[in-house]
């Protein structure tokens, strides 16, 4: 299965990037970007890619376990930015990114300890991806136009296993999906 860990953001947050999303596909050379659709929108904490069935259990209880540790927190998708010369557009967050970086940070511990081979550990760079090529793109018209976007603050309050199932069609630009396998409370006990 291929699983990673996130936060997810509400429904009015999502219609509200909804509405930056569509005014950024309005742009000179939009057409030339692959968008991520709004059930693609989320925050990874841990990417854990192919994760055998055997390690799943372990790494659910290990995951509940860093949800109940962590405080529900305060976030908002504010401004954005680029990855790899613009292959990845994104939106960024404002708020108590601490807890954010702790929860993913928790995230990526629960995994390791559930026998998940993560490979080296990168610091967390909190961002929701809504677009990506498969090239070098200028992508600075977009990044300036999300430097003005900025969603009402919700409270973080679960965690979220996410299952990704990629695309078999061969279709050009389908987007692939995910599905929901787990969600976790935020408790904040210790």
């Amino acid at each position: 299965m291929r699983l990673f860990a996130a936060v997810l953001p509400p429904e009015d947050v999502a219609d509200e990037l909804a509405v930056e999303v569509a005014e950024l596909r309005n742009l000179p050379g939009a057409d030339g970007l692959r968008w991520t659709g709004r059930p693609g929108w989320h925050f990874t904490l841990a990417f854990y890619g192919e994760v055998d069935d055997d390690l799943v259990p372990d790494l659910s209880a290990r995951l509940e376990r860093a949800a109940r540790r962590t405080a529900s927190f305060a976030l908002a998708l504010r401004g954005g930015g680029q990855f790899g010369h613009g292959r990845a557009l994104w939106a960024g967050a404002e708020g108590d990114l601490a807890a954010l970086r702790l929860l993913a940070d928790r995230s990526e511990a629960a995994a390791r300890k559930a026998g998940v081979p993560m490979g080296e550990h990168r610091r967390y760079k909190a961002h929701l991806t809504v677009a990506r090529s498969r090239s070098a793109v200028d992508v600075r018209p977009y990044v300036e136009a999300l430097g003005e976007f900025t969603s009402r603050t919700w409270t973080v309050g679960e965690l979220a296993l996410v299952r990704s199932n990629l695309p078999k069609s061969g279709v050009a630009g389908e987007q692939p999906r995910y599905e929901v396998v787990a969600r976790w409370p935020l408790e904040g006990a210790g």
